[in-house]
């Protein structure tokens, strides 16, 4: 072949190299192309793993378009002394003298005509290297022969870089997406159990086969979530994740190791991970010298600890029944364990401010509500706010000295520490003045002037109903407001109404008082106080649960009192789309049983006609 010629056939392999998938797309134009050289008769190319592994072997002869293709695989360790370091090695060697235990293209250079072979062997990747033998006859010029062989190569070698790297940027790409969508996935939830399992069942079957996640808590590590493309094998990595020693033993070692560490072979010995797989090779290693799709892949486990904000908060261990070249490498499962550690650190961080927020709620409300005969009591509380800021909601029932009772609601404009404080305030204070008998006017004065006095920033509003029972079945309902919302009244026959209150909020303007409005309550009746929380839950339409409230009320006629407060809070919550406002409710069911004659509340004109 004139040099023109080797010319245009070695700018066609590099066009070929540029578009090529997998570097066998090369074959038959390398091949054919050497092949072109004078004196050349055959062309042999072999693929080695890099424990000395032949995995094929591929022969193309002048004169013959069918290339002779040998796939069996075969252990042939004496021809590691063929293996290449760096750069690629170009031999010449007589045909008689090949050793088949080192140079299986033997069997083929033997028949070609000629007494020389001239090779090349060369490393593709770390995982394996190739070789090129051409046998010549005495007519070819050798530095030629070597020379075209020597670039054959280089077209190989490139192709081969540029498909890896390819592949490492598609599986980058794959790997980055992945990560995306599973901080997505893990971020969306706020329960430290759910998001554990959302861990889980991201990388299963995408990352690994399998995969077991820990919590490490105070006693020691917690198993939390397991996953597995097989149900079987699931069931069996629950189990191991909850009771298995060498299991627990692993992960006592770890401690805080921050790396991320693969497990494969003896070092699985006694470990529930290879009940399931076959074996590993004899000597350790992950890879076998199986074609892929023959048979299970030796198990492999890795291990990553879940490090958030400087401290651990738990493990996760993948299983993998896959072969080598689909493992995730160390870089990607550190970027997944990281993630998932600030998803989970999140999660409890959340759980621990709930916890926080509710106990300092509980400690802002009556622990419960005073019992008796008279009065079928119930009070509901749901928080409003995901972000779990303390909420100013509040509410009391409070016997009073006359025999009534006196219930009270409230509310705190704002969230925080300080809308807390004043929660605590308005409660205390109202509650000490009504249990001395103080009338509800009266007291939301006070009240009014003591927030004036801590120069309170922020307003509230409340309303103070009193319920005096008759000695005919009845009971006054007294109603003080100060700008809160005004209660309902559910009648036994299933109306409701209104009751009617106003005033001006609490905390604004100093001299303020306030007027109470009067309405008799039947046997049966319910009272119903609630904060605006309840009223303004809002619908993706834009309608408020005010405009739904009476008649959801009115459903629930007949019911207790507990029964209707938290209905009615879990109707609402259901209801909204939007607002994040705090819902209280206390409920008041008159029973109708009239009070002992020595606990009638005293009647003003009955002691002025008694005195004159």
């Amino acid at each position: 072949m004139a040099d023109d010629t080797w010319s245009s056939a070695l700018h066609r392999l590099w066009q070929a190299a540029s578009r090529a998938e997998e570097v066998a797309a090369l074959a038959d134009d390398v091949y054919t192309s050497l092949l072109a050289t004078p004196g050349v008769h055959l062309v042999v190319g072999t693929r080695w793993d890099e424990k000395q592994v032949l995995r094929y072997m591929r022969a193309l002869s002048a004169g013959s378009d069918t290339p002779v293709t040998v796939a069996t695989t075969r252990s042939m360790p004496r021809a590691a002394v063929r293996e290449p370091g760096g750069e690629p090695v170009v031999t010449r060697s007589a045909v008689e003298g090949l050793d088949d235990s080192v140079w299986p293209e033997a069997e083929f250079l033997r028949q070609a005509p000629g007494a020389s072979v001239v090779a090349c062997t060369f490393r593709l990747d770390q995982r394996g290297w190739a070789a090129l033998a051409l046998a010549v006859d005495g007519s070819a010029d050798l530095a030629v022969v070597e020379s075209r062989l020597t670039q054959a190569v280089d077209v190989i070698v490139a192709c081969h870089t540029g498909i890896l790297q390819r592949g490492r940027e598609t599986r980058r790409a794959s790997d980055d997406a992945l990560l995306a969508e599973a901080s997505l996935q893990m971020d969306s939830s706020l329960d430290v159990e759910d998001t554990l399992r959302r861990v889980a069942r991201i990388a299963v079957p995408a990352v690994a086969d399998g995969a077991l996640v820990h919590l490490l808590r105070s006693e020691g590590p917690e198993f939390v979530a397991a996953t597995h493309v097989a149900v079987q094998q699931q069931r069996a990595l629950e189990e191991a994740g909850r009771h298995d020693p060498w299991l627990a033993a692993l992960l006592a070692r770890r401690g805080e190791d921050e790396d991320t560490v693969f497990l494969s072979g003896a070092a699985l010995d006694g470990s529930p991970f290879t009940e399931a797989v076959s074996t590993a090779d004899a000597d350790g290693t992950v890879a076998d010298a199986r074609p892929a799709g023959d048979g299970p892949h030796p198990a492999v486990v890795s291990i990553s600890t879940l490090r958030a904000r400087g401290r651990v908060v738990g493990s996760i261990i993948f299983v993998y029944e896959r072969p080598e070249a689909r493992l995730p490498d160390s870089a990607f499962l550190r970027s997944l364990a990281t993630r998932a550690a600030l998803a989970i650190d999140n999660a409890l961080l959340y759980e621990l401010r709930r916890h926080a927020v509710l106990s300092l709620q509980e400690h802002l409300l009556p622990s419960q509500l005073p019992v008796t005969d008279q009065w079928d009591l119930s009070a509901s509380y749901a928080v409003g706010d995901p972000m779990l800021d303390v909420g100013g909601d509040f509410y009391d029932a409070v016997p009073r000295p006359d025999g009534s009772i006196a219930l009270l609601i409230g509310d705190v404009c704002g969230r925080g520490a300080e809308a807390a404080a004043l929660t605590g305030l308005a409660r205390h204070t109202l509650r000490t003045l009504l249990e001395e008998g103080t009338d509800p006017g009266t007291a939301l004065s006070r009240l009014n002037r003591a927030l004036l006095q801590e120069r309170a920033s922020r307003f509230l509003t409340a309303v103070v109903a009193t319920l005096a029972p008759q000695a005919d079945g009845t009971a006054v309902l007294s109603t003080c407001s100060a700008g809160h919302p005004p209660p309902l009244v559910l009648r036994s026959d299933g109306t409701v109404s209104e009751v009617l209150s106003g005033g001006l909020l609490l905390g604004v303007l100093d001299d303020v008082s306030y007027e109470s409005h009067e309405e008799q309550i039947a046997p049966d009746d319910t009272l119903v106080l609630f904060t605006d929380g309840l009223t303004e839950s809002r619908e993706a339409g834009g309608a408020f649960f005010e405009s739904v409230l009476p008649a959801r009320l009115s459903a629930l006629r007949g019911s207790g009192a507990a029964h209707i407060a938290e209905s009615l809070a879990q109707q609402a919550e259901a209801f909204r789309a939007s607002g994040q406002d705090d819902i209280a409710l206390l409920v008041a069911r008159w029973t109708g049983v009239p009070p002992d004659a020595g606990l009638l509340p005293r009647d003003p004109r009955i002691e002025e006609a008694a005195v004159r």
